[in-house]
């Protein structure tokens, strides 16, 4: 497969140095940037998450930022959440949708100040959209992409690491919380967040200067903890049911199929609210479900997404799916039609390369 070529439409990013000294063997794109996939293995890049401590380049979650005296009125028409909830250091996780209720983003939305809103994007341009609500409104606010770079450190020894680095008040930050942490000569928002189960941190990094200073010091801090530089892993991500926006769920689906109908509770008049309603009330069409799928490892790379199957016709779609090394089976993320999600629902999956047996599950596996 031919590389990939960076240019101003393919950025890298302020870690870039660090994640290609560390040897990354794969990237794909997002957001425009470029993003790790695997360093030495899957499976072991893996085990090595789940024992030790891992930096991670996610610059590629880039931020929008929504500042000024109207920046809380456009979050309430953009976000099914209850906003006037938010504590002054929280974050939230946001989906965000379009008037059909189809689903645009998942953003993390961090509140700096009641008139200042980061939202930490998926891969998806919802800069455009927000500044399309805000001019078609009249809106006083200001929308743009700050100079803001998410580093991450996670893995059960991240609160070791990030003590030595910016001091054991670390330690107190609550789940989707933050603090402001002192590094050198300015201060980072650090957020209790990140895409795996193995709990850790994000370091939302203002400040392209900032970036190789502070890898270099995770990485020397972290020397006998183990430490290596790693990225969102595709085994552990599975296991734990954190869906990825684009492939497990898309604008097709409303935040209720995908199983997110608790982060919608806005009692405002929100973008998309009549469709999701009417779903939390009457139940949606499809919906996200853990599947289990037969075999030993050997399944194709799943790069389209794989028809499913019940009854002679078809019932859903399996974007995400590998083997899993702690749990002995293969291990998939799917969207399943109404009838058909039940725990113990017998399937059939077509991998493109034959087919496999497969059966709803009752939980995600982590």
């Amino acid at each position: 497969m031919a590389g990939i070529v960076p240019s101003r439409r393919v950025r890298g990013t302020p870690f870039t140095a660090g994640v290609q000294a560390a040897g990354a063997k794969a990237y794909t794109v997002y957001n425009h940037m470029l993003l790790a996939s695997y360093f030495e293995s899957y499976e072991a890049d893996y085990r090595h998450l789940k024992e030790h401590v891992q930096v991670w380049d996610v610059a590629v979650e880039r931020q929008v930022s929504v500042k000024g005296p109207d920046a809380l009125r456009l979050m309430k028409m953009m976000s099914p959440r209850d906003m006037d909830r938010m504590a002054d250091d929280q974050c939230y996780y946001v989906p965000i949708c379009d008037h059909n209720g189809g689903m645009l983003n998942d953003p993390v939305a961090i509140k700096l100040a009641q008139d200042h809103y980061w939202l930490s994007l998926a891969d998806g341009d919802l800069l455009q959209y927000a500044l399309g609500l805000a001019i078609a409104s009249n809106m006083d606010v200001e929308i743009v992409e700050p100079d803001v770079s998410p580093l991450a450190v996670q893995g059960p020894k991240a609160d070791e690491l990030m003590s030595r680095v910016f001091g054991d008040d670390v330690r107190d930050i609550r789940f989707f919380r933050y603090k402001r942490m002192a590094f050198m000569d300015t201060e980072f928002v650090v957020a209790r967040s990140g895409w795996s189960k193995q709990g850790g941190f994000e370091i939302y990094v203002d400040g392209t200067q900032y970036g190789m200073p502070l890898w270099d010091a995770l990485m020397a801090a972290g020397q006998d903890l183990n430490v290596r530089a790693g990225c969102p892993n595709l085994i552990e991500r599975i296991e734990g049911g954190l869906l990825s926006f684009g492939s497990d769920m898309t604008r097709e689906n409303t935040p209720v199929e995908a199983g997110l109908a608790k982060f919608c509770n806005s009692p405002e008049d929100y973008i998309g609210k009549s469709v999701i309603e009417a779903q939390k009330e009457n139940g949606p069409p499809r919906q996200i479900r853990p599947i289990e799928i037969s075999g030993s490892g050997d399944l194709p790379h799943n790069a389209t997404g794989w028809s499913v199957y019940a009854d002679g016709k078809n019932v859903g779609l399996i974007a995400s799916a590998t083997w899993s090394p702690d749990f002995n089976t293969n291990v998939a993320i799917g969207m399943i039609d109404a009838g058909y999600w039940d725990a113990g629902q017998e399937l059939i999956v077509n991998t493109g390369a034959g087919e496999r047996s497969a059966r709803v599950k009752d939980r995600f596996w982590i």
